[in-house]
């Protein structure tokens, strides 16, 4: 944990693309335990609504932690909503102290009303590469180079994205997802499994996260097919996609989203974990948080050859990695199968001892105060 003597900040403002409220995931876990340290204000992009006035509204989630949704009205000219959305955070930040704040960005398209700020410091925690999204604003690349240039310190949400970006910053550091371990140990307890889930008969694999344009729904399909014995859950929200489009089987369950706290429910409950992607220009760099949190679950897990997944966890072989329908249902057999896993689960457990998000949030917070002693001697000389 961090300590509070080392934490250089007043406040923390968080520019963000992901609301608080929805899939529970990086932002959420770093910027909680930075609340510990200091107040944080988590500003969401807006919302649209048909009042005739605009507004930002404050929802205090936890001690120093608020999360603050500006609401825009709808159907004006983008100038227009662009003058409002800047006044908005204007008169927000009037009351920080810039000089002992540090800027927070998970979002480049932020830079357009935060620009002419100069916060104490300033981070750009680039956990995805936004532009390869669907419906990604056409502006979004150079806006990223603008902030690139103007950030201090750029943590990348894997290896893969650092090996992309690092030749676009000086000071820039690898920090794939990490894992509430005792959070997800829970899982291993098989009678904690939720009730909804109960009521599905079978032998159950299982995914949560969010079901989008890089979901392989065509792989989901396959399995349904093959393997109609096999009881396939599924969680999480459907976004940027047409419902319709989702294969439709009875041995399929798509149960909504659920909360963070819930989900070792649904874990105690299956024999095998997904990760099934699709390999395109949107997962060329993601680094799945579910991994490891599938892990210290004690699931095996199949995956595509997603880079950051097929390094380390395949490489190490802690995950089984499958590239078409055919080879992600004989890896699904084979961990069936598997009479014992105690060997596997002494090996996953090994590696995850490290990793923690408390950790992740005392190496980042290395890597500012590093970053500000550096900024010091610079100035001094």
């Amino acid at each position: 944990m961090i300590q509070p003597e080392e934490f250089s900040f007043k406040s923390i403002v968080c520019f963000s693309h992901l609301r608080w409220d929805f899939v529970y995931q990086r932002p959420q876990h770093l910027l909680s335990r930075f609340a510990a340290q200091a107040p944080v204000y988590f500003i969401e992009e807006p919302i649209f609504h048909d009042m005739n006035h605009d507004f930002l509204k404050f929802d205090k989630k936890v001690t120093n932690l608020h999360v603050i949704q500006p609401h825009l009205r709808a159907g004006l000219p983008e100038v227009e909503l662009q003058q409002s959305l800047t006044l908005l955070i204007d008169n927000f930040l009037i009351n920080i102290e810039l000089d002992s704040c540090l800027f927070w960005y998970y979002t480049p398209m932020a830079l357009t009303f935060t620009a002419k700020y100069k916060p104490k410091s300033i981070v750009y925690d680039c956990m995805d590469e936004l532009s390869a999204f669907k419906f990604a604003p056409t502006e979004l690349v150079d806006l990223e180079r603008k902030l690139m240039a103007k950030t201090d310190l750029v943590f990348t949400g894997g290896h893969s994205l650092y090996d992309a970006k690092k030749d676009q910053h000086d000071n820039i550091f690898a920090f794939p997802s990490s894992i509430e371990k005792e959070h997800f140990f829970k899982a291993r307890n098989k009678n904690i499994e939720a009730a909804d889930q109960q009521t599905i008969s079978g032998l159950k694999i299982g995914f949560f996260g969010v079901i989008d344009e890089r979901f392989n729904l065509g792989l989901i399909r396959d399995i349904a097919a093959q393997r109609p014995e096999w009881q396939i859950i599924l969680i999480g929200p459907v976004v940027k996609i047409d419902p319709a489009s989702l294969p439709q089987d009875a041995n399929i369950h798509y149960l909504g989203q659920r909360a963070y706290a819930e989900l070792p429910s649904y874990l105690a409950g299956w024999s095998v974990a997904l990760i099934p992607f699709l390999l395109n220009e949107s997962t060329k760099f993601i680094s799945p948080t579910k991994t490891p949190e599938y892990l210290a679950a004690g699931v095996p897990v199949v995956s595509t050859p997603i880079k950051d997944v097929v390094r380390p966890y395949g490489i190490e072989k802690l995950v089984q990695i499958a590239a078409s329908s055919e080879d992600f249902i004989r890896a699904i057999d084979l961990e069936l199968k598997s009479k014992s896993n105690a060997q596997w689960l002494n090996k996953v457990d090994l590696f995850l001892k490290e990793m923690s998000w408390d950790q992740t949030c005392a190496m980042m917070n290395a890597r500012l105060k590093d970053t500000i002693d550096e900024t010091k001697i610079s100035r001094a000389s």
